[in-house]
């Protein structure tokens, strides 16, 4: 669907895991070993001083069509850099599993090296380009709820053609000693629409739609697990601003090229600049949010730390205060008008054990949200969360007693206007599955 041919079925390639580093040393300064693959649009390294790792570079050129259209776009290849190093790191900050490591220079990056699984992974909002074809009848424009999973096998002269899960099992592929079978197929599925979910909400924030994904998994040879690998620029999805095709920023403009003359080459070479210069928005979210946690005694610190700890995963702020709205309830509602008065979104959490008032007496004079979050003693926890849970009327504070329950809800607010902080939760769902999917899997070995 998207031209796009990292490798052949069994090579070794670049993927994608670590934040981008800033600018490091030009790979020129590397020590490069010999040249594992080239495809079309890049040449990849061994990095004999970085072992386990390989050095992706980049190329000006674009294809389309198994590269029967074939052009050099000079400045491509540190476009497509810019962009694949900032969709990873936005992806790894999240918590998805890649094989990138840094950007290295401003043509090419350092991942893990990997063993490429040859399945191509595409996840779909919107039909349009070769599902249409595929599927006719279907109009452009239909919207898939969840998002349509489809897999190619990577086959140049066979045109990619479409596989089943059934067909990828039976393949009985291995790569760096990993057989893929159900567990892995079901792993790349759900991590495939996780991925394509974090980088659409990315997106949204710019008006701009993301309408399908293509993407594909290695095996880190040195941790034998599966990860996101190779690259995602522009060459691997569609993006359409305000939802309107016609103003496609991705290669579909190319592939749409009657002719391909200098001037039009320059337009899609704009086009790419676009998404470029836009992408490190990605890693950048304009909604700002904090977790304020009320104690009523110092002596319910560790439990409160707990919540901080929490939020500092999902990249909240959390600040800790101790009042009381018992004993001086005039304190509490000021302190309760400190946080309002600055005009930063804030969730409370109210830690009071006994007799809880703090969250009640939060929660009936504020309009932000209080969630309570009582530590429990062990002699009279059973009765003193009633005082959590049962309120007068017109009070809404939930109670949660786990620390990282109290952090977690937070962030589920948070995350309806923050894309970052919607990502991690998105992949910490994502990745308890899949512990657990593995769990089940070693299980089931042992008892075999």
């Amino acid at each position: 669907m998207f031209g796009h041919r990292p490798t052949q079925p069994g090579q070794s390639q670049v993927s994608v895991p670590a934040p981008a580093a800033a600018m490091a040393p030009a790979a020129s300064d590397l020590k490069l070993g010999k040249k594992v693959n080239e495809g079309k649009t890049k040449e990849v390294y061994e990095l004999p001083d970085i072992p386990g790792c390989v050095l992706m570079q980049s190329k000006d050129q674009i294809t389309a069509g198994n590269a029967a259209r074939k052009d050099r776009m000079e400045g491509k290849a540190a476009i497509s850099n810019t962009t694949t190093s900032c969709v990873f790191q936005l992806l790894q900050e999240a918590g998805i599993k890649t094989a990138f490591v840094r950007k290295q220079s401003d043509t090419a990056f350092i991942a893990a090296h990997c063993e490429m699984i040859p399945i191509e992974w595409v996840c779909r909002r919107i039909a349009t380009g070769s599902f249409l074809k595929r599927n006719p009848g279907v109009k452009e424009g239909y919207k898939f709820y969840p998002p349509k999973i489809e897999m190619f096998y990577k086959d140049d002269a066979n045109n990619d053609p479409q596989w089943s899960e059934e067909q990828i099992i039976e393949a009985k592929f291995c790569f760096a000693g990993l057989t893929i079978g159900q567990t892995e197929v079901d792993i790349m599925s759900r991590s495939t629409q996780a991925i394509f979910e974090i980088l659409e909400k990315a997106w949204q924030p710019q008006n701009c739609t993301l309408v399908d994904l293509k993407i594909e998994f290695g095996v880190n040879v040195l941790t034998k697990e599966i990860v996101l690998a190779d690259v995602i620029d522009n060459d691997s999805w569609r993006l359409w601003p305000a939802g309107d095709r016609s103003q496609q920023k991705d290669k579909q403009s190319y592939r749409d090229l009657k002719e391909v003359t200098p001037e039009a080459l320059q337009m899609v070479k704009r086009n790419f600049e676009w998404v470029s210069e836009r992408v490190e928005l990605l890693l950048k979210s304009k909604s700002q949010g904090r977790v304020v946690v009320l104690m009523g005694s110092s002596s319910d610190l560790s439990h409160c730390e707990k919540i901080k700890k929490a939020c500092a995963t999902f990249g909240i702020p959390c600040e800790l205060r101790v009042t009381s709205a018992h004993k001086g309830p005039d304190e509490t509602l000021r302190i309760k008008a400190e946080y309002e008065g600055d005009g930063i979104p804030t969730v409370f959490v109210a830690v009071a054990g006994r007799s809880n008032g703090l969250g009640p007496v939060m929660s009936g004079n504020t309009a932000y949200p209080v969630v309570n979050c009582p530590p429990l003693s062990a002699d009279w926890g059973t009765q003193d969360v009633w005082s959590s849970l049962r309120l007068p009327s017109g009070l809404s504070c939930p109670t949660t007693l786990s620390p990282e329950g109290a952090a977690q809800f937070a962030a589920q607010i948070f995350g309806l206007n923050n894309h970052l902080v919607w990502a991690k939760l998105r992949s910490n769902m994502l990745n308890t599955w899949i512990s657990l999917k593995q769990a089940d899997k070693k299980l089931r070995e042992c008892s075999l």
